[in-house]
């Protein structure tokens, strides 16, 4: 791109003299140079940001309290996928050929779980708003998610954008989808 944007600045203003030429084309490269200094130095700090978003955490360093609290609620799960999300820690393991998702405080209080279910297992209220208000569009991916409380609400994803539903299957919200489906621990 900016080897084209030389070529044009040269075909539009022919060569006066050599000097001023190279001195352009020399401005155009420092120009090129700090603009991708600035987009190398944006790209990494995108980049920090993410990853102090969601941070890969081993069993060993899980508080002692979130461990205990995980295995005497599952305590068959050998291949369990450990994130810190801001001050909660996330497990994401399979159960039953679903993926399962549990979040809980750094006490060991459970904040959330997310299971997958199939499209199937979703209040038929649900199914029914995506007929009438998304025409031509079918439900990839369902989610049942229920917090410290006992209340349930149903995710359903749609495309790239996840719908959440009350327990009856009233609408509440849409969200575009930004995480990578494989990170994701649904």
């Amino acid at each position: 791109l900016q080897n084209i944007v030389v070529v044009l600045f040269l075909i539009n203003y022919p060569m006066q003299n050599k000097i001023y030429h190279s001195e352009i084309v020399s401005s155009f490269k420092i120009f090129k140079n700090n603009f991708m200094n600035k987009l190398f130095l944006f790209a990494l700090l995108a980049t920090s940001c993410c990853a102090a978003n969601a941070q890969v955490v081993k069993e060993m360093d899980l508080p002692a309290a979130v461990r205990a609290k995980f295995i005497s609620l599952y305590p068959d799960k050998p291949e369990v996928k450990w994130e810190k999300e801001k001050s909660n820690y996330e497990a994401a393991f399979e159960q039953n050929k679903m993926e399962v998702s549990v979040l809980f405080e750094e006490n060991g209080t459970i904040v959330q779980t997310e299971t997958e279910i199939l499209v199937s297992a979703l209040p038929k209220a649900v199914t029914d708003y995506v007929t009438k208000n998304l025409a031509g569009k079918k439900i990839n991916e369902a989610v049942k998610i229920t917090d410290a409380k006992g209340k349930i609400t149903y995710e359903a994803e749609v495309g790239k954008v996840d719908y959440l539903f009350d327990e009856n299957g009233k609408f509440i919200s849409k969200e575009e989808d930004n995480e990578d489906d494989e990170d994701d621990a649904r």
